[in-house]
C-alpha cells in the first residue's frame, strides 16, 4: 500500500485534476446531451475500463519510468491528443441534420466505448497525471513500488468514473430537456465540438510554441 501520508495530497490533486474541464469530460457532456445517459456510460465504460486496463498495465510495467528517459514520447502523445480533439470537434461540427426536429447521426455502444477508449488513451492531461506525477506518491520503502501503482492508479480511475458519471447523467436529464426544442441540438453540438476543436487547438499552440 502507499504510504498513507501521500494519499491526501495524492486525492487532492485527482480531484483537481477530474473537476477540471477537459477531454473526456467534454466528450461525456456531448453524448449526455446528444444520445442520452446510456451511450453516456457506454463511452465512459471505454475511458474507464478498456483505458484504464491498458494505462494500468503500462503504468505497473514502468512506462513512467521511460517517459522519464525519453521526454520526446511526451512529445508525439501530446501531438496525438491534439490531433483527435480536433478530429472529434471537426466530427461533432460536421455532424449532418435531417431537418428541423431531426437527431444527429446515431451512436451505438461498441462506437461509444472504443471512442472513449481512445480519448482517454491520446488524452495528454491524463497520461501526464499517471505516468510522470502518480510514481511521485510511490514510495519503495513502503512496499513493492508496481502494487503502490497499480492501487494509486485504481484510485484515478474510481475517481474518474464517479466524476464522468455525475456529469452523463446530468448531461441525460438536461439532453431530455433540450430536446424538447430540436432548433437547440446544432447549436449544442457544434458549441461542444468548437470546445474540442479549441482545446486540442490550444494543446498544438503549446506544443509548438511552449512558454
Amino acid at each position: 500500500m502507499p504510504p498513507y501520508e501521500a494519499l491526501l495530497p495524492f486525492v487532492l490533486g485527482i480531484l483537481v485534476l477530474q473537476l477540471s474541464p477537459g477531454p473526456d469530460m467534454l466528450l461525456i457532456l456531448d453524448r449526455g446531451l446528444t444520445h442520452g445517459t446510456r451511450i453516456a456510460f457506454s463511452t465512459i465504460a471505454g475511458i474507464v475500463l478498456v483505458a484504464g486496463a491498458v494505462q494500468l498495465a503500462l503504468l505497473v510495467l514502468g512506462l513512467g519510468t521511460l517517459l522519464h528517459d525519453h521526454p520526446s514520447i511526451l512529445i508525439w502523445l501530446r501531438a496525438a491528443g491534439a490531433a483527435y480533439l480536433c478530429y472529434l470537434g471537426l466530427r461533432m461540427m460536421a455532424t449532418p441534420f435531417r431537418g428541423i426536429g431531426a437527431r444527429p447521426r446515431p451512436v451505438d455502444t461498441g462506437t461509444a466505448l472504443r471512442e472513449g477508449a481512445l480519448n482517454s488513451l491520446t488524452n495528454p492531461k491524463t497520461c501526464l497525471f499517471l505516468f510522470v506525477v502518480l510514481p511521485q506518491f510511490a514510495d519503495p520503502s513502503a512496499g513493492p513500488v508496481w502494487l503502490q501503482m497499480l492501487v494509486l492508479g485504481a484510485l484515478h480511475k474510481l475517481a474518474s468514473f464517479t466524476t464522468l458519471g455525475a456529469v452523463a447523467l446530468a448531461a441525460g436529464r438536461i439532453g431530455r430537456w433540450t430536446r424538447r426544442w430540436p432548433h437547440l441540438l446544432p447549436v449544442q453540438r457544434h458549441l461542444c465540438g468548437a470546445l474540442l476543436v479549441a482545446l486540442g487547438a490550444g494543446m498544438a499552440l503549446r506544443q509548438a510554441y511552449p512558454a
